[in-house]
């Protein structure tokens, strides 16, 4: 995995955090300085970090696991819908549904009346409603869609959060929290990194700074899934080739055995008793 371009990180304006009168204390440990009022992120430590996030998010995706992308901020929205779509990952980019992760059962009873209007539209119960129910119908799916359509294949919590701006997404951070999922998320200056599994120092403002620190991510997510996919076609290979060699092997193995068993010595025919013995028995 190719570690992160400090240059690039530079051109994209990473280092820009918030001004200094609205700076979080905890974030002491990832500024290099102040420059005209506004706090400047050490990039240093941002490469250190970017790249351990990478790693972890790799692991997961190579591990079949899936990783929750959430960003409703206007900025972030297409961006990061693009890249999570792009390694076929969940996200969630209009509203933090509240439960989402805390009442799941609930959000897939959700998915799944989503999933039961498409089949009614599929078979033709659709057109046998009347038109005001019909109406009903599809506005209820296209509120669905909006709202859940993106985390439609995710069939139980996912084993890490990605999130752009924890001051907005608190809510999302708060219930992985509360369920022991990992939160890896972009931290500017004014934000609290305390429940911050895998902190990001960065500018979380900029579309060119979310752009590139969600595409380094998505970069090792891709890589780890493209080694799931090698190591699958591999077992598969080496059962295929298992299973050819098996059938071949099994009638060289009846043969050598049965060259192998001692043959049995024939019994000599008893001979015949004279027929005077036979009377003197008798």
């Amino acid at each position: 995995m190719s570690r992160t371009n400090f240059q690039d990180l530079l051109d994209a304006g990473v280092h820009f955090g918030h001004m200094k009168r609205k700076w979080n204390p905890k974030m002491a440990p990832y500024i290099y300085m102040e420059k005209n009022g506004i706090h400047i992120i050490d990039l240093h430590k941002t490469v250190v970090k970017i790249d351990e996030a990478a790693a972890v998010m790799k692991q997961l995706a190579r591990a079949g696991r899936k990783i929750l992308f959430v960003a409703t901020k206007k900025q972030a929205k297409e961006i990061v819908a693009a890249q999570a779509q792009a390694v076929n990952m969940p996200y969630v980019t209009e509203r933090w549904a509240g439960g989402m992760l805390t009442n799941f059962p609930t959000i897939r009873k959700a998915v799944k009346k989503m999933n039961t209007i498409d089949k009614m539209i599929s078979d033709g119960t659709f057109e046998t409603l009347a038109k005001r129910e019909r109406l009903q119908i599809t506005r209820q799916r296209a509120k669905l869609e909006k709202n859940l359509g993106s985390i439609a294949d995710l069939n139980r919590l996912p084993s890490a959060l990605f999130v752009v701006d924890v001051q907005k997404e608190i809510n999302a951070v708060k219930e992985a929290n509360r369920l022991n999922i990992p939160v890896i998320a972009m931290v500017d200056t004014c934000c609290d990194p305390t429940n911050i599994d895998y902190v990001i120092p960065a500018n979380d403002d900029a579309a060119k700074s979310i752009s590139l620190v969600t595409e380094t991510l998505c970069k090792a997510i891709a890589e780890g899934l493209e080694e799931r996919k090698l190591e699958k076609d591999k077992a598969q290979d080496e059962a295929g080739e298992e299973a050819e060699a098996a059938p071949a092997a099994a009638p060289a193995r009846r043969v050598r055995a049965r060259r192998s068993a001692p043959k049995a010595e024939a019994k000599p025919a008893e001979e015949a008793k004279p027929a005077e013995e036979v009377k003197e028995e008798n």
